[in-house]
């Protein structure tokens, strides 16, 4: 089925979200996308709401074991993500939800309330291997229905309990609402932090970040978790040719400034419905950019629009996808960054003595 996006009518009706269309996903039978039928109204289409069910999953430590990847488990308590960031590679995950990965994703946030009970009952179990757990690599955990939810924090306060580390990765200042947690859980050398700033153009930021922290909002926050003693990092994340790349060594600067002490980059990836959903984007908000950005990415990606292939789907190939690395470290070296390369530590780990359990005999 061909189907037509009209994509006045969708920025009309998705005011306020970074998707401009809300196609069904791809394990649909029936094909749905926003148009505009001509007739005029007077009324201007009521902007999105978002809706937060709850996940039914029993489990809530992720395991990985992708080749490129640092981590090997990780916690989301949240499937989509508020914020809408419009290049977020987590969308099509809702398309196994039943729901679209364009502004479905963003308006749809499935939670998980019972996150603390079930990772208690994980961390406890007698064949847990602790190794540092990471959040925030899949969707935003501090994204704005969290100041309410406080599904996070209730995740935090157990991994102190337990000693066990954790590295976060957010867009949002909301972070330093955690910071009486996270302080102590860094000195003990349990907690590392790193912030995504993808732009220092506040417009461009509200486009294709649209209910993330601006930017120098979360600079200052690099600055005020770096002056606690929390190892801070900044993403330079993701990077888009002919949009943001020119930003990268303005960027570093400025986050060295906040005080991080190491850095990192990603390319811009875009596999399953993000390719079309970041096309639309762009015709919609930089159009006389669009063709040039677009012809760039695939002059790093093969001659397609993504290609996933291991260790090379974050920084890509060809010559302007080593361009991109010699600046990026070029300007890491310069600054200083990177050179602090002490890892979590989970010796500390210990699981709670539990109500009516035996003390351990010594």
């Amino acid at each position: 089925m061909t189907t037509v996006l009209d994509i006045t009518a969708d920025t009309r009706r998705l005011r306020g979200r970074g998707a401009v269309s809300n196609a069904s996903g791809r394990f649909e039978k029936e094909t749905r996308v926003l148009v505009d039928d001509g007739w005029d109204t007077e009324d201007e289409e009521p902007s999105l709401k978002t809706e937060i069910p709850r996940d039914s999953s029993r489990t809530i430590i992720t395991k990985n074991n992708s080749p490129d990847i640092s981590f090997s488990q990780s916690i989301n308590p949240y499937k989509g993500c508020e914020h809408g960031c419009i290049y977020c590679f987590a969308r099509p995950t809702h398309a196994y939800l039943g729901f679209s990965p364009g502004a479905d994703f963003e308006s749809k946030i499935f939670t998980k309330p019972n996150a603390a009970e079930l990772l208690r009952k994980e961390l406890s179990a007698k064949n847990y291997v602790p190794k540092v757990l990471a959040i925030g690599t899949n969707t935003d955990p501090y994204q704005p229905i969290e100041k309410k939810l406080r599904i996070m924090r209730s995740i935090l306060e157990v991994l102190w309990e337990f000693k066990h580390p954790v590295g976060i990765v957010t867009k949002n200042a909301g972070i330093l609402r955690d910071i009486d947690i996270l302080a102590p859980m860094a000195e003990a050398g349990l907690a590392k932090v790193a912030l995504s700033v993808t732009t220092l153009d506040r417009q461009l930021a509200r486009t294709m970040e649209p209910r993330a922290s601006t930017p120098p909002k979360r600079l200052a926050a690099l600055k005020t978790l770096a002056s606690v003693g929390i190892p801070t990092a900044v993403m330079v994340a993701p990077i888009i040719p002919a949009l943001n790349d020119e930003e990268i060594e303005s960027i570093l600067d400025a986050a060295k400034d906040a005080g991080v002490r190491s850095a990192g980059y990603v390319l811009l990836r875009l596999p399953l419905e993000i390719k079309d959903l970041f096309r639309e984007w762009l015709e919609a908000n930089e159009p006389g950019r669009a063709k040039h950005v677009m012809s760039l990415i695939r002059s790093m990606r093969g001659g397609k629009d993504y290609d996933a292939q291991w260790n090379t789907r974050m920084r890509g190939t060809g010559p302007y996808a080593d361009m991109i690395s010699r600046r990026f470290h070029m300007a890491v070296k310069r600054l200083g960054l990177n050179t602090d390369h002490r890892p979590l530590d989970t010796s500390q780990f210990k699981r709670p003595i539990q109500a009516g359990q035996q003390l351990e005999l010594l």
